[in-house]
């Protein structure tokens, strides 16, 4: 049973709030990709997280995704991003009262670091662990660049994954234990490869799929854009060290035929993104895959009861162990989440 309830953002698109029964209630879920913000188009702070995380799937923790959110004003630039984790902090601390919930949310977090510091990011490093009360796990950098002018580029240069400042500063995070989420467009697929390679005792976390571009030159190439991106991701996964968030994917194409006037339900988003992330999982194994909401973002197309029960349609037909790693036990691993079950 489902109910359409959604609405409209500021951006025209669905602030989805459909309602469904929620497939298998009992599995545990850790969130490993969220974020929270102030913006001046839609808050998403710890109340509408904790709504979100009360809507029926067994959410046990969540992972809190740097997103430029609270920074602070003032201050020497390179510093300005620990604001962000200072801000996370105390979002942690509103869970840990139970006033929200049940859900650790927000019990580990990956930050913003500049990388193009080289090894000058030790303290910054540093100083990121020591605000975080224990609760920093990584850095995420976003090098999505494509020479296109049609494609956004989130990076301000070229190859910014293997420049030898990154690599210096990449080298500080192993030696910390810490983790690198990596945030790009698949043509770069092949960079992650050279990372991981340089850097053997480093988790990289490949977010998104590796974010296939389905627009702008690749419109109407995806046949072709899924060959060449399924070939990468095979070479990528050959690499033990690298792991891979599932989700954050298109789920109607310009090309989509049905009733664009309410928003997707679990079987129209499952089927979608299914051969994505079958592709993923039978590349990389449940063990070293995880699914992530990718929310608020992702509230733009679907619920978050949805986007949990098309992933668990996805992974119907799994064993018990692989929807405990699929699901909890690949993010648990790979952020240091400790107690959790």
């Amino acid at each position: 049973m489902a109910a359409n309830t959604g609405q409209r953002g500021p951006d025209n698109q669905w602030l989805a709030k459909l309602e469904e029964d929620i497939l298998e209630p009992e599995l545990p879920i850790v969130d490993p990709h969220h974020h929270l913000w102030l913006r001046n188009d839609y808050t998403y702070l710890m109340p509408q997280l904790a709504a979100d995380l009360a809507s029926g799937h067994n959410i046990v923790a969540t992972v809190y995704a740097e997103c430029h959110s609270m920074y602070r004003a003032e201050g020497v630039r390179s510093q300005r991003s620990l604001g962000e984790t200072e801000f996370v902090r105390g979002q942690a601390a509103m869970s840990a009262s139970g006033e929200f919930g049940p859900t650790r949310a927000c019990d580990v977090m990956f930050g913003n670091v500049d990388l193009t510091l080289g090894g000058a990011v030790e303290t910054l490093l540093d100083q990121h662990i020591e605000a975080s009360g224990g609760r920093f796990r990584g850095v995420r950098l976003s090098s999505g660049w494509h020479p296109d002018e049609k494609i956004a580029n989130v990076a301000a240069q070229a190859h910014l994954l293997i420049d030898r400042r990154v690599d210096d500063a990449v080298s500080a995070l192993s030696r910390r234990n810490l983790s690198l989420d990596c945030w790009l467009y698949h043509p770069q697929l092949d960079e992650v490869a050279q990372l991981a390679d340089a850097h053997p005792d480093l988790t990289l976390i490949l977010n998104h799929v590796g974010t296939p571009i389905l627009g702008g030159p690749y419109k109407g190439k995806t046949d072709a854009v899924f060959a060449q991106w399924k070939a990468a991701i095979a070479r990528v996964s050959q690499r033990e060290n690298v792991l891979i968030k599932l989700g954050a994917l298109p789920i109607r194409m310009p090309s989509y035929q049905g009733d664009r006037t309410l928003p997707p339900g679990s079987e129209e988003v499952a089927a979608a993104w299914r051969p994505w992330v079958e592709t993923c999982i039978e590349a990389f194994g449940p063990a070293r895959s995880m699914y992530e909401s990718n929310f608020p973002v992702q509230k733009r197309w679907c619920s978050y009861q949805v986007c949990w029960n098309a992933f668990k349609r996805i992974s119907s037909g799994a064993s018990l162990s692989e929807k405990a790693d699929l699901f909890a036990g690949t993010a648990a691993r790979a952020y240091r989440i400790q107690n959790l079950l």
